[in-house]
């Protein structure tokens, strides 16, 4: 398994977007993407910041997206 990488919450929203997730609305400094057949996660969105580890793999494990698979596409 590929160490988790440490992203910005941009990048995070852009490897979502490819899994086929869309923004459904923002409030205040978290953004809310749904995509159907998937749980909906919330991405925060702190400017100038990365997102942590821990939180990383949080949105991952609730959209049901595997580290291998979100580096995968990351590195495109």
């Amino acid at each position: 398994m590929p160490p988790l990488p440490v992203v910005a919450a941009q990048d995070c929203i852009a490897v979502l977007r490819k899994f086929g997730y869309e923004v459904a609305r923002q409030k205040g400094s978290h953004v809310r993407l749904v995509c159907s057949g998937r749980n909906p996660v919330s991405v925060p969105v702190h400017q100038g910041q990365t997102l942590k580890r821990g939180t990383l793999r949080a949105i991952l494990r609730e959209a049901d997206i595997s580290v291998e698979d979100f580096v995968a596409v990351l590195s495109r």
